[in-house]
């Protein structure tokens, strides 16, 4: 599985219903659970993006599915990266010309 990091902001009705987060978070853990994905982790952060999820996840469809069905809640709007693992990092760079 590849894994993904996604930059989070809350929208207007995200920040109106604050006291839901927590209950939206485990839907959504349930939600990667039945698409095959692993939810790893959600920070809350200060700055430009209010939070941070990393995921491992089967595909680029999945992760297009998983963030389709969150952002249609309306909670928040997020943008999702593919991380790679320094690993992955060392083969890239080893097959590099």
């Amino acid at each position: 599985m590849a894994t993904y990091i996604t930059l989070l902001r809350f929208t207007q009705k995200g920040v109106a219903e604050i006291k839901e987060s927590a209950a939206r978070i485990d839907e959504a853990k349930q939600a990667f659970k039945a698409m095959g994905a692993e939810f790893k982790a959600i920070y809350l952060t200060m700055g430009q993006y209010d939070m941070i999820a990393i995921a491992d996840i089967p595909d680029d469809e999945t992760v297009a599915k998983l963030n389709l069905s969150i952002s249609a809640q309306g909670g928040v709007r997020g943008e999702t990266l593919r991380a790679f693992t320094e690993e992955e990092f060392r083969k890239i760079i080893s097959a590099l010309p």
